[in-house]
């Protein structure tokens, strides 16, 4: 069994409603967040590969793009942008990716992770 993941950042801005810190959340911030996909199967038995990375790629260029310099609050199908809602939101994105294992979102300035598995 191999694990293979890649990681991608991400700039965004949001709000947020919060019970602690919430005059702060409630205006317009920003972060930059790392998405970490991982992958898990058995190698093809020719090529050696889970998965051609190009393909890879190509799949998380097209969540960054969804993510990337938007104002979370109006992606569709995010609801309030927490990282337990970024980490799901991207996985329904790349659900029909084989071996689709987990997605894990990253503040990295904070030191906070949210790991998602379907």
């Amino acid at each position: 069994m191999i694990e293979l993941s890649k990681s991608f950042y991400f700039d965004a801005a949001h709000t947020l409603q919060r019970k602690v810190d919430a005059v702060p959340s409630k205006r317009v911030h920003g972060h930059t967040y790392r998405a970490e996909v991982c992958l898990r199967g058995e190698p093809d038995a020719t090529t050696g590969m889970l998965i051609d990375l190009g393909f890879f790629v190509q799949a998380l260029d097209g969540v960054r793009d969804a993510l990337d310099h938007h104002f979370l609050d109006e992606v569709e199908g995010l609801g309030p942008a927490t990282l337990e809602n970024l980490a799901r939101f991207i996985w329904h994105r790349l659900a029909d990716m084989p071996g689709l294992h987990c997605v894990s979102v990253h503040r990295d300035a904070a030191h906070e992770t949210a790991r998602y598995r379907g």
